[in-house]
């Protein structure tokens, strides 16, 4: 078994050391002999080495290097060497994060990991935390202890009940509100009709001042980072206009919470700790491997009520509550330990650096796109660039051509009518050569498809 594992370890390592140098998309015929992985279900098993050997010689050259400097489609984190390692010792470990007791060592690393991230981010101090698969499941576990808090208030008692007999509530959201959370109001069943959208500025960022009169049972739904602009709601101007009507904030901040990390970035979240609760990515920004997400509830009672299970005999618990009382899985991986060896790794300052250096990066991106006559399509205040290339038919060949070229790697999106490619900075690995290699492809795809 050891040498299973160390062949393992060496074949990542030398996936690794090469990513800068491949192209960031996999070629076509690497894409075909994934075929060779999908045969039947044999009837006797193969050996572990040749069950490796075949992972790595077939399914490495398929993937997307979002692990190297130059991937910027879909705010991907690259995944921190240390992260990583702890993920694998982790992974050897195969604890069960649901109750101290499976794993006194996964709750205590988990426990850090969430005061460090409340305390990097400067939100309440008695908010509780939580590790979750993503943001999405951080949207779901926070927009579920808003239901029923807010239900709570106007004497609905959610938990016994459900929705039977209860008041309905108004959900609020911005025009640009991300898909993530529309999901999860679908999924928590409170009804499309019932969902107000409101207005939004020249930069995805919600009219605080054309808010509805706020009546009965509501949820607002904030953005911290708009996905195509890197723009934030006005958060606290929002917290400050419903503090007294009972409303409860929830803050979307996939990536864009790790902004509060940067003294140089920090005023864009301004107020951002007045909401109720806050969910964002690990494997975004803080770049540790897939998935982790991460959870605050100001209210942790709320939280605990809205996803705690009915008592079992043979589970233990404590007045604090077991994680799994915090979050929607029970059985669960040990995710705390990865943020904890990125976190203990980078201090402070290291988080503060990478933020910095992504929006720095950014930055280039634009200024050097605009030096060539393109045109930028937002203020590029974080790490998000939206760019066009002239006619709509134009920029999706050049993004096409770009995907194709594997120079890099952008995606494409509509802004305000317009196509544009969106390049998002969120990988660690990134350098100011990948940004220039990647702006000089960018320029030489276009005027090649400008002919």
């Amino acid at each position: 078994m050891p040498s299973i594992l160390a062949d393992s370890a060496q074949r990542a390592s030398r996936y690794l050391d090469g990513v800068s140098r491949r192209p960031v998309v996999p070629s076509p015929e690497a894409v075909r002999q994934l075929e060779r992985l999908e045969s039947p279900l044999a009837e006797a098993g193969e050996s572990p080495e040749r069950v490796i050997a075949q992972l790595d010689e077939l399914g490495s050259p398929a993937t997307v290097a979002n692990a190297g400097g130059r991937y910027f489609g879909f705010v991907i984190g690259a995944g921190l060497p240390v992260a990583l390692a702890a993920n694998w010792l982790a992974g050897a470990w195969n604890q069960n994060g649901a109750v101290e007791v499976m794993s006194p060592v996964a709750a205590r690393l988990e426990r850090t990991a969430i005061q460090w991230i409340r305390e990097l981010l400067d939100l309440p101090k008695g908010a509780r935390g939580a590790f979750v698969t993503g943001d999405t499941m951080g949207n779901f576990a926070g927009l579920a202890a808003a239901r029923q808090e807010v239900l709570r208030v106007a004497g609905h008692d959610f938990a016994s009940q459900g929705m039977s007999g209860a008041p309905p509530i108004t959900v609020i959201v911005g025009e640009e509100v991300h898909v993530s959370v529309m999901r999860v109001i679908s999924l928590l069943g409170f009804g499309k009709d019932r969902v107000v959208r409101v207005p939004v500025d020249g930069q995805g960022r919600m009219r605080a001042d054309l808010l509805p009169r706020i009546a009965g049972p509501t949820i607002i739904c904030t953005q911290a980072g708009n996905v195509n602009t890197g723009s934030f709601d006005p958060i606290g101007e929002i917290c400050d206009r419903v503090r007294d009507t009972g409303a409860w904030v929830h803050v979307d901040g996939a990536f864009g919470l790790w902004a509060r990390a940067s003294p140089t970035r920090r005023h864009l979240a301004e107020g951002v700790d007045r909401a109720d609760s806050w969910a964002l990515d690990g494997h975004k920004w803080l770049n540790v491997p897939y998935d982790s997400g991460i959870l605050f509830v100001r209210n942790g009672p709320a939280l605990r009520s809205a996803m705690a299970a009915s008592a079992a005999a043979y589970l233990p618990t404590t007045e604090d509550g077991e994680l799994m009382e915090y979050t929607p899985e029970m059985s669960r991986r040990a995710r705390g330990v990865d943020a904890w060896a990125a976190l203990r790794y980078l201090g402070r300052s290291g988080v503060a650096d990478l933020v910095e250096r992504c929006c720095v990066h950014a930055r280039r991106f634009s200024q050097r796109l605009s030096e060539a006559g393109f045109r930028i399509l937002n203020d590029v205040v974080l790490n998000q660039v939206m760019v066009s290339f002239g006619s709509d038919d134009l920029t999706r060949r050049v993004i096409a051509e770009l995907q194709q070229e594997g120079t890099c790697w952008c995606g494409g999106t509509v802004w305000h009518g317009t196509a544009a490619m969106r390049i998002s900075v969120s990988s660690w690995s990134t350098t100011e050569d990948d940004v220039d290699r990647s702006v000089e492809a960018m320029i030489r795809i276009a005027k090649l498809a400008r002919t």
